[in-house]
């Protein structure tokens, strides 16, 4: 039983939940009061608090304490459900048709590829994997780009240490190759292999700057499992952006649950949730 202490209010919610969608542009509903209020339960533990209405309190009346929690509220905003392998289709798609496109007519020496919403790591060290596989076959060089908002979940990609359960979908040719085994038989883990863990990039990037500050234009991005979390014209303007850094003829990868249908972008859909860019100006 929650005692009224431990409560979310309603008024409180509100002002959490707009902060938290002018910030990172998530959607959230008062579907999803309870899970934020768990959420803030253990942070509250964390700083020796009492109630969630003290941290509702302090946080939205002592700027100095607002600066310092800041990040760890936009944290516990964040959903980072992940896997190896998932949705294993696209992975066959990047290496039989946008790495072959890029082979014949590569428009730089290195084939770029950005892992957008990376969450703990489990999709940029597949794409590693998968691009090393590539190269033993036929030599060519690529860079692997990974960020998210969340700087815990980014602290855990950088650790690439995952349980056995987390690492089965790894095929079984790959796992011997690319794990390395923890000795120790009362905690199993495995450790994403140095050689993997040197192709990927990790950096923080929130999709609501209107700048990415990112350079590079990329052959491939997957942005896959995170446009759920946004309202419509959201979903249109972080797609634009991307559009940006995407070159024409590269491809966008996004969720098989997600669509840009009906979203004027310069992108056609080739294959189920994969677009290729098409020339024309992104909205601005």
């Amino acid at each position: 039983m929650i005692s009224e202490a431990a409560t979310l209010t309603a008024e409180q919610f509100a002002d959490f939940s707009t902060l938290i969608t002018t910030r990172l542009g998530i959607k959230m509903p008062e579907s999803k009061r309870v899970l934020l209020q768990s959420r803030l339960h253990r942070r509250v533990r964390e700083l020796g608090l009492a109630t969630v209405d003290e941290y509702h309190r302090l946080f939205f009346s002592d700027t100095e304490m607002q600066a310092e929690e800041l990040e760890h509220l936009l944290n516990l905003a964040t959903t980072n459900k992940t896997d190896f392998f998932r949705e294993p289709v696209h992975f066959d798609l990047l290496v039989d048709d946008v790495l072959p496109a890029w082979r014949k007519h590569p428009p730089t020496p290195v084939f770029r590829v950005w892992c957008a919403g990376c969450s703990s790591g489990e999709e940029a060290y597949t794409l590693a994997m998968t691009l090393l596989e590539q190269r033993a076959r036929q030599p060519f060089e690529f860079s692997l780009l990974a960020t998210d908002v969340c700087t815990r979940v980014l602290g855990i990609a950088r650790q690439a240490t995952y349980s056995t359960e987390q690492a089965a979908p790894i095929p079984a040719p790959l796992k011997s190759k690319y794990l390395l085994r923890s000795r120790d038989p009362k905690h199993p883990q495995v450790r994403i292999a140095p050689e993997v863990r040197a192709c990927v990039q990790f950096g923080q990037l929130n999709f609501l700057d209107a700048d990415f500050g990112l350079r590079e234009m990329f052959d491939a991005i997957f942005f896959r499992n995170v446009m759920i979390y946004f309202d419509r014209p959201t979903q249109h303007a972080v797609v634009g952006r991307m559009c940006r850094n995407l070159r024409v003829g590269g491809a966008l990868f996004i969720a098989h649950a997600e669509t840009l249908q009906g979203l004027p972008l310069p992108l056609r859909m080739v294959a189920p949730a994969m677009y290729r860019r098409e020339p024309g100006a992104p909205p601005s």
